[in-house]
């Protein structure tokens, strides 16, 4: 059964069909709600909230090839409300690898807390691209802006996290 057909089983009441398409995102949702909220309980309370959430509106969406992006757009937002009720933000504890391969513990936690400070918009783009390793065009769907902003913006992210941590964050890079 393809996504497509699962959606609109799971739209006409197949709960069976609906669980099938949560549980094959349950991973990537957790990273990702790991990553906006840094605290493996929250996570699993917006998984919580997410799929209530999709559950109760999953009559709404119109195309179903992009249940996916829908449903992490959902986690996101809530996430990011989260966030706000909060009104506090802990330090990112662990950089990917693939980001900053040479970078010790201290400039790791340092880059950590240098993410947290950007401005949401581009604190989204380094996230997805490097913690959930989303390409730029999956971002500009999820985020549902043009790709070249999407660029843009992970240009003015990196530029200024270079900038932070010490590097030639104002010079650029041929």
């Amino acid at each position: 059964m393809t996504i497509e057909e699962q959606v609109r089983a799971a739209q006409r009441g197949d709960d069976q069909a609906f669980y099938g398409l949560i549980h094959a995102e349950r991973q990537r949702l957790f990273r990702i709600a790991c990553t906006y909220l840094k605290n493996e309980e929250d996570a699993v309370e917006a998984i919580q909230e997410t799929t209530y959430r999709a559950y109760l509106k999953l009559g709404k969406l119109r195309e179903p090839r992009f249940f996916h992006t829908w449903l992490i757009r959902i986690l996101i937002h809530y996430c990011l409300d989260e966030r706000k009720r909060r009104r506090r933000m802990l330090p990112v504890d662990e950089v990917p690898e693939r980001l900053s391969r040479e970078v010790d513990l201290a400039g790791r936690i340092g880059l950590g807390m240098e993410i947290d400070n950007l401005k949401p918009k581009l604190r989204h783009v380094i996230l997805l691209k490097y913690y959930e390793d989303m390409t730029l065009s999956e971002i500009s769907r999820l985020l549902e802006k043009p790709e070249g902003t999407v660029k843009t913006w992970l240009h003015q992210a990196l530029k200024q996290l270079r900038a932070a941590c010490g590097g030639e964050g104002g010079e650029e890079h041929a």
